[in-house]
């Protein structure tokens, strides 16, 4: 059975995996979106791999 803390631990790292997409999308897309979002998407895949990072630490701790 899948504890509490992994499901939050997969649906962080989920949302990394959309951010990251979405930030290579913007790559992609370059232009006038790309100038105004590029800073803001790499700024929210640092916070969220930082507490995907903290959970995955968090887990290991209380694990022992």
């Amino acid at each position: 059975m899948v504890s509490f803390s992994y499901i939050v631990l997969f649906i962080t790292m989920g949302a990394v995996a959309g951010v990251l997409f979405w930030g290579v999308l913007t790559m992609a897309r370059g232009g006038e979106y790309n100038f105004n979002w590029s800073n803001t998407i790499m700024r929210w895949r640092i916070i969220l791999q930082a507490l995907a990072i903290l959970i995955f630490v968090l887990i290991l701790l209380f694990s022992r």
